[in-house]
């Protein structure tokens, strides 16, 4: 790797974290985060580092997600092949002759998402997309008993086995969990940007857990960050590639981080999303806007906490999410950093004041 940045992308990518089981990706972010602050955790397993400034209050939460979206073993058939549960949201058409691997106490081992050949299907049938529950994992076992000597066991976690790689123009970076390894990578270099900074409040940045199954994590860590202010980073829809039309998705990779303006889980606080965009121009960061139909993020239940707490989903657009690989541009997670940094030194308790009255 060129640089330590891109040694911590391919660290947080390459780490397996389907919901519910982030302890590999917790253990990188727990790396990154010590040098930084005091690290935290909550009963469920998201994790914080505290950056002090000269004031307790007011408290601003920045985290990514650590899951990405994955499969757990189901159970074995007969015949030595796995059947699985899909964990967070899969389209089908992704899926198929995809390469994975299976965690288990043994091991890594390595599968491949099957069905039955085109060859044999009737005409009606090679119309159709494959439903997810006629799939299956071989894994090369002769039976039941041989898969579960490999160590193979219902419950374990399966993850696509995707290599962390800057592409040809080397701003673009290739890899599975973007989704949201990339809101991870921009909480610790939030942190980063703070080291030797004043700032007149304390900074709660980190990871947490079960995003892609109902922002779970974020609840629990909101009651032990308890926050004035709120960000989660995650992934936007790239909308920069055929087919996609403007009013379906409006970012594009390399263009600076996306302020959503809406999605199902939260409309953005006005003040604190209108502060935001004046510090981006003050400081002359790229910015652009989004709004989307579905889905949702953690600020989704930040905002929700206690009284309430003035929150914002900073984006990172991504091409090709809920899949086995995901293309993103370096710049965006490094200008989202610039931005989120620039904000919090002048988050001081009269202007969050402020915000919350706006």
């Amino acid at each position: 790797m060129a640089d330590a940045r891109l040694e911590m992308y391919r660290e947080l990518t390459e780490a397996a974290g389907v919901p519910g089981q982030e302890r590999d990706v917790r253990e990188v972010m727990r790396k990154y985060l010590q040098p930084l602050g005091q690290v935290e955790t909550d009963n469920l397993g998201s994790i914080v580092a505290v950056k002090r400034g000269t004031s307790d209050r007011p408290r601003i939460m920045v985290v990514g997600h650590m899951d990405e979206i994955g499969f757990m073993v189901k159970y074995i058939t007969e015949d030595g092949f796995i059947k699985f549960q899909t964990l967070g949201g899969w389209s089908e058409q992704v899926m198929l002759a995809q390469r994975v691997v299976i965690k288990t106490r043994k091991g890594d081992v390595i599968g491949v998402v099957g069905s039955k050949p085109p060859h044999i299907l009737d005409q009606d049938e090679r119309k159709k997309v494959v439903d997810k529950k006629d799939m299956f994992i071989d894994i090369g076992a002769k039976d039941r008993k041989e898969a579960e000597e490999f160590g193979v066991r219902p419950g374990d976690p399966i993850v696509p086995l995707t290599t962390f790689t800057p592409m040809k123009n080397e701003k673009l970076l290739l890899a599975k969990a973007w989704d949201n390894r990339a809101g991870c990578a921009v909480a610790i270099q939030v942190l980063e940007e703070l080291q030797g900074v004043n700032h007149p409040n304390t900074v709660y940045a980190g990871g947490t857990v079960q995003e892609e199954v109902g922002l779970r994590g974020a609840q629990t860590s909101s009651a032990l960050v308890e926050p004035d202010i709120g960000f989660a980073v995650d992934v936007g829809i790239a909308g920069d590639m055929p087919g996609v039309k403007p009013e379906q998705a409006q970012a594009k990779i390399g263009k600076g981080p996306v302020i959503t303006l809406y999605d199902a889980s939260m409309v953005p606080h006005v003040g604190l999303r209108d502060f935001v965009i004046e510090v981006a121009e003050k400081e002359n960061i790229p910015y652009q806007f989004d709004a989307l139909a579905g889905g949702g993020t953690d600020a989704g239940r930040i905002h929700q906490w206690s009284r309430g707490v003035p929150s914002l989903y900073l984006g990172i657009a991504t091409r090709y999410i809920h899949s086995h690989v995901g293309i993103l541009h370096r710049d965006d997670l490094d200008n989202a950093a610039r931005l989120l940094a620039a904000v919090i030194r002048r988050l001081d308790a009269k202007t969050v004041d402020a915000i919350k009255n706006s």
